[in-house]
């Protein structure tokens, strides 16, 4: 990395996760000048579930990297446990979408993705760290994120300072988006946020077919609390066991994600061989914000995507599927304005997230809602989990694998959940989560 490089780009992308390498790669397949800049260096750890469910495998097939899936394990559907009651889910069959998934570490997944992004023509500038933007130019207008020629830039194994100039920017620089803030980004603090802690355990259970989601998730005390547990096979010698808990509600702001961690371990079925002398190293946790949560997502000619733009799934905590959707769809509307659309083409990225996503993270929002309170959580898991045809279709919803030109119970049931979530935020006056 030069201290200043005069060349300007046609794209800088900040991050080169999902959402980043997702877009870089779009962009440069289709002939444009993408650079990224990504702060650590490939291969590198990240805190994740690990699981790969239809959507983003179809994803990564049309990138052409399914055949690099082909070392990773394969897994068929979900078992689901709560309440002293166990279905086994199988995948559903929806018209574009495999019925399977797969569970890869994301030490092996970005690294794939990114090196897919420099095949196609991206340049990546690994071990960078984007400091800030260059030369910021305030909003155009309310409800607008700050313009910018590039980023102040930092090679760290160098400890060398530069700029990297260009046309668009794209930020995708994950769930803190320190560029996004500079830029005007802010959580709206009325929708919903994760917290999740996961660890690595050795188990003879390491290639299940099935991953496991736990919808009872409890506290040391056994009360319960709302989230879930998860244990992903591997399939490698590893199983990845997590917790997920949603900060819907001030009763469950102080609440210990580490402690939580320790009963899940504590409680989960002896066969998964979980236990602190199993474990391969301390769990890790992070932050997620959810359902349309950060904004704004569009300025004159910067755009953000991904976990930046809080663009997690509320009903699972899934954000690998939706950072290459939004990535690739961000470089869609960046290809249109480098055509000559300008930043009104960005503009209508924001109109079709909301078209694409925005009814279903409307329901996302009121899931989350309707579960954190334990009462009500617990007739609604236990009324499901006696029902296999019920949580099959519930299976499709929370895994977003919808198809409205073939409605079944699924589509007819989201439908009416689309009207009722619109009616209780107009009885509110809230967009999210208590």
């Amino acid at each position: 990395m030069a201290d200043r490089d005069d060349r300007v780009h046609d794209v800088l992308v900040v991050g080169g996760g999902p959402a980043g390498s997702s877009c870089a790669y779009w962009l440069a397949e289709a002939g444009w000048d993408v650079a990224v800049v990504e702060k650590k260096e490939f291969p590198r750890e990240k805190t994740c579930g690990d699981g790969l469910t239809p959507r983003a495998v179809r994803q990564l097939a049309d990138m052409g990297l399914e055949d690099s899936l082909a070392g990773a394990h394969r897994y068929h559907g979900l078992r689901s446990v709560a309440f002293g009651r166990t279905l086994e889910l199988e995948w559903p069959s929806v018209p574009g979408f495999p019925t399977y998934g797969y569970t890869i570490t994301r030490h092996d997944l970005d690294a794939l993705v990114c090196e897919r992004a420099a095949k196609a023509g991206a340049t990546i500038f690994q071990g960078t760290e984007a400091q800030g933007p260059l030369d910021p130019v305030a909003p155009s207008g309310p409800g607008a994120l700050a313009g910018c020629s590039g980023a102040v830039v930092t090679a760290k194994k160098e400890g060398r300072h530069g700029e990297l100039r260009a046309r668009y920017i794209v930020v995708a620089d994950g769930a803190n988006s320190r560029f996004g803030r500079a830029l005007g980004t802010a959580r709206d603090r009325a929708y919903p946020q994760g917290m999740a802690l996961r660890g690595y355990y050795r188990s003879e259970r390491h290639d299940d077919p099935l991953i496991e989601s736990h919808l009872d998730l409890r506290d040391a005390n056994g009360d319960v609390v709302p989230g879930y547990g998860w244990v992903f096979p591997l399939g490698d010698g590893r199983i990845n066991v997590g917790v997920g808990l949603l900060s819907t509600d001030h009763r469950w702001k102080g609440l210990n994600t580490a402690r939580l961690m320790d009963a899940f371990v504590t409680q989960a079925p002896r066969s998964w061989g979980i236990a602190p002398e199993t474990a391969c190293g301390p769990a890790t946790g992070g932050r997620l914000p959810m359902g349309m949560a950060v904004g704004p997502r569009t300025g004159a000619n910067t755009i953000v995507v991904g976990d930046a733009g809080g663009l997690i799934n509320p009903f699972n905590g899934e954000g690998i599927s939706y950072g290459y959707e939004t990535g690739r769809l961000a470089a869609a509307y960046v290809a249109e304005a480098l055509a000559g659309g300008g930043p009104a083409a960005l503009a209508d990225y924001e109109r079709h997230l909301e078209r694409a996503y925005g009814d279903y993270y409307r329901v996302g929002r009121a899931f989350v809602r309707l579960i954190s309170d334990p009462a009500r959580m617990r007739l609604c898991v236990s009324a499901g989990m006696r029902s296999r045809a019920f949580m099959a279709e519930l299976m499709r919803i929370m895994a977003n694998l919808m198809h409205p030109e073939t409605p079944g119970l699924a589509e007819v049931g989201f439908s009416g959940m689309v009207k009722a979530a619109e009616r209780l935020e107009r009885l509110t006056g809230r967009r999210g989560a208590p």
